[in-house]
């Protein structure tokens, strides 16, 4: 008999009352994580509860005991406390925000942020990494800054593994259960009480999914949960893990966010105009987003689809195809072959939307291509990686040039509140004010760093390498006992690491690109850096490899190996299950933050700019984010960004480079002390490192870069389009398929430029070109002159375009323009003439095929 069909559910809460209901409703609204006073409010209920939950209130506020609640209501201290937070959190949801001052006005914005993982907090375990961690940063300054904004994710039963070392040091997963009813979430119901419930055909099976709330400040997330009694086994399983499983199980969660993510926006009464997709997990939401307006207004699919690609961003943080999702045919026709014939469209012309050669047979789906070919905007999350971006899909708008390639660039940030230490905050707001804190993006604001006195900055950068030399110690002690140590080695914990020592630190996912290992290239100058006992040296490491990652695991094992080494005993250290909670402590006490990815596999990087806003400096190769922040003075570069094809060869030079650093500059730099004790040579680049880096790498200046340069434009892209039921939209789609069938036509019939073969720099070079235009109408066409500096190949580099302007028609379909443009620059020039369609209301437009070069 299953008993489970016939039992009986309820819910049990805690019983809070007047005040202290006030709590329970601050614990449930994640801003608390961001605001220190909260968390100490929270702290003061229990602290030995507040380790044992993972910093949980909901949690604790279940398992205190209703005796222990009442008491807390005698207590002054406390209910004053309570007080000063609850009057903080009503102030913070009612002010007056960034986006309320400087946007607002016109059509309501609704944006959806769709994610497939996000990290808020470590008692939320909805993330694996950085990209979830960028996630939640996003949604918290989205919530500072009052952008209208929604978030969609799933909910994890297990979320992503808990790590643990066995005695060798070879990583172990655990994956315990997540007990939804004690996060921070709320089950959304309809208004008669019942659980609201989205409904998808999984490979021709019912699957439902339920949805959960988590209040982020000002911002709601959604997440979605597919663990229900209606649903068979196999599909209770697709919100099981994070990252787990085979593709089949990664296309189902894909399906899950991107098509179940809209329609339980729709359920909500929640329409966004613009979606976010974090990532191509979520570009599945195009297609529902597309149905949805073909059954709204009766029109076609390539005609919704116009209105639908205008109203989308989408966000690469991938610098490899090898790291995208790719699905072959027959595992999209098996979960969404009636979907797309739904939709009129054939198998051919499914699968062409996710192929860069719609014509190759063999080219799986790709879904950074689908997102790409239907958003709006794309970008990637570094200047370094928007190149590495535009080459790699090239493909995809193969007769533009690499610089004209329509994915941009808009750099990550990190939460300012949410990674500083609180010594670090209370600096800063005597010295620079508050302001700080809503706006840290001014870089006057952070000049006032100078006027932070030596000793005050050093001593409170010491409290915070200090708590987390005590941290690692604990977490050390944690381990043994769990692989069974002896109680004298456990007691022998309490011994490494030097809470005055120069401290490096290396956290992140254990993938062979980011070489975890190349510090111990030579193990003998290694040991001279670490060992020396006028000048010691420690470093601290986390972080996991993914479950299927063998290499990955071995490169953990090596390093917790070399931390048994009698050489480097106590010097070294692995702090095992490495999450917010561990990163905030590392990001908050290291001096020098060591990061050694291969140039340019690193998209962006974050936990860098963690570090530099809490004194911190960088040593890093040039990768990501780095040749951006780097000034010279506020870090260390490894190399010069060199790029070697020898992969043993590139090691060994950036594994010396690493050496030479330490040992020429860093160590004697840090040791460089005044009568006073003071480092004032090190305090200069710390100071130099918050004045450069603060006011650039926050996601507050992150998120008002998508809303200006992404989603306001989208928004006003979407709104034209879908105004006077998509009539726009409409043409648009009708317009592409006349200028598709016509541009064979389009010839380049002649070009002059008055222009010796050697011009003075200065000169204005007129160039007359005649084009045959067949059946388009002169207003039809856009025509520029693409010119610029050649390279030893002869190709232009960093071309500029100038409009050409029609003049005059020549003799029949033939139509003549003029431009010029200055010869700026010596050296060897050239031009060339683009031609391409323009839309009589949307201007140029792109479209593969429809654009002629001469």
């Amino acid at each position: 008999m299953d008993f489970t069909k016939r039992m009986h559910r309820f819910t049990v809460v805690p019983s809070l009352t007047g005040e202290l209901a006030r709590l329970q409703t601050i614990a449930y609204n994640l801003w608390w994580t961001w605001e220190p006073e909260a968390v100490e409010l929270f702290k003061r209920l229990d602290i030995d509860l507040w380790q044992q939950t993972r910093h949980n209130p909901v949690e604790m506020l279940g398992i205190l005991q209703q005796t222990t609640l009442d008491k807390l209501t005698a207590d002054e201290g406390f209910m004053s406390q309570l007080k000063q937070v609850d009057e903080k959190f009503r102030e913070y949801l009612s002010a007056n925000t960034w986006f309320d001052r400087t946007c607002n006005g016109g059509k309501p914005m609704t944006v959806a942020y769709f994610s497939m993982e996000f990290g808020i907090h470590e008692s939320l375990p909805t993330y694996s990494g950085g990209l979830g961690i960028l996630a939640g940063d996003h949604l918290k300054s989205a919530s500072d800054l009052g952008i209208p904004l929604v978030g969609i994710g799933l909910l994890y039963r297990q979320g992503y593994f808990r790590q643990y070392l066995n005695i060798e040091g070879w990583q172990q997963e655990l994956y315990p259960e997540n007990d939804f009813y004690n996060l921070p979430l709320k089950l959304e119901r309809d208004t008669a009480g019942a659980p609201l419930a989205v409904e998808l055909d999984m490979g021709g099976r019912r699957v439902v999914a339920h949805v959960w709330r988590v209040q982020v400040g000002r911002i709601p997330l959604y997440l979605l949960d597919t663990n229900l009694e209606e649903n068979a086994p196999e599909d209770r399983e697709i919100t099981a893990q994070l990252y787990g499983g085979d593709l089949e199980m990664r296309i189902r969660q894909e399906i899950l966010l991107g098509i179940g993510g809209i329609r339980a926006l729709h359920l909500l009464g929640i329409a966004p105009n613009v979606c976010h997709m974090n990532e191509g997990h979520a570009a599945f939401l195009a297609l529902e987003r597309t149905r949805l307006l073909m059954e709204e207004h009766g029109i076609r699919f390539d005609e919704a689809m116009e209105g639908v690609r205008a109203g989308n961003v989408f966000t690469t943080h991938t610098p490899v195809d090898a790291g995208i999702d790719h699905f072959p045919p027959d595992l999209l026709e098996k979960y969404l072959g009636r979907y797309y014939r739904s939709l009129g469209l054939s198998r051919d012309e499914f699968l062409a939307l996710g192929r860069i050669n719609p014509k190759n047979p063999h080219e799986a789906f790709c879904m950074a291509v689908l997102a790409l070919k239907l958003a709006d905007h794309a970008n990637g999350v570094s200047q370094l990686h928007g190149d590495v971006s535009r080459r790699m899909w090239k493909n995809l708008w193969p007769e533009l040039p690499d610089e004209h390639i329509p994915v941009n660039s808009v750099t990550n940030g990190v939460h300012t509140k949410t990674w500083l230490s609180t010594e670090m905050a209370g600096l800063l707001t005597r010295y620079l004010g508050n302001r700080w804190r809503e706006d840290p993006t001014d870089p006057l604001l952070w000049k006032r760093v100078a006027h932070i006195p030596e000793s005050e900055l050093w001593r409170t950068h010491e409290r915070c390498r200090e708590r987390l030399v005590l941290f690692a110690r604990r977490r050390l002690k944690d381990h043994l006992r769990q692989v069974g140590a002896t109680a004298k080695e456990i007691a022998q914990a309490d011994e490494v690491l030097d809470p005055e020592a120069l401290t490096i630190g290396f956290a992140r996912r254990f993938a062979t690109y980011k070489r975890g290992t190349l510090l111990f290239r030579d193990l003998a100058r290694l040991e001279k850096i670490l060992a020396s006992t006028e000048r010691p040296v420690q470093i601290i490491f986390a972080g996991k490899a993914h479950p299927h990652d063998t290499e990955g695991k071995e490169l953990i094992r090596e390093i917790f190996q070399y931390s048994l080494d009698r050489r480097f005993r106590g010097r070294i250290v692995f702090i095992e299950d490495y999450d917010m909670a561990v990163a905030r402590h590392l990001v908050q006490g290291v001096d020098v933050w060591l990061n050694t990815p291969r140039r340019p596999l690193e998209a962006s990087g974050t936990s860098g700019m963690k570090v530099a806003f809490n004194g911190g400096l960088n040593m890093s190769v040039l990768d990501g984010w780095w040749p951006e922040g780097y000034r010279g003075n506020n870090g260390w570069a490894i190399g010069k960004g060199e790029v070697y094809d020898d992969l043993d060869y590139q090691n060994e030079v950036e594994g010396r480079a690493i050496y030479d650093l330490l040992e020429k500059e860093v160590v004697p730099l840090f040791y460089d002390r005044g009568p006073d004790g003071i480092p004032r040579g090190w305090l200069a680049s710390m100071k130099a490192s918050l004045q450069t880096l603060c006011p650039v790498f926050s996601t507050e200046r992150m998120v008002q870069e998508y809303t200006r340069t992404m989603y306001r434009p989208s928004f006003a892209h979407w709104e034209m389009l879908s105004a006077d039921g998509l009539a726009l939209a409409v043409d648009l789609a009708r317009w592409k398929g006349d200028i598709r069938r016509t541009w064979h036509q389009v010839k380049i019939a002649g070009i002059e430029a008055e222009a010796a073969a050697e011009v003075p720099l200065g000169t204005i070079i007129p160039v007359t070109v005649d084009i045959a235009m067949g059946d388009i109408p002169p207003d039809q066409l856009a025509a520029d002159l693409y010119c610029g500096v050649l390279d030893s190949r002869g190709n232009i580099v960093g071309g500029e375009l100038v409009p050409l302007v029609w003049v005059e028609d020549a003799v029949g379909s033939v139509h003549r323009f003029r431009g010029e443009f200055e010869s700026r620059f010596c050296g060897r020039h050239g031009f060339m003439v683009r031609v391409m369609p323009r839309h009589p209301k949307l201007g140029p437009v792109y479209e593969q095929g429809t654009i002629s070069w001469g």
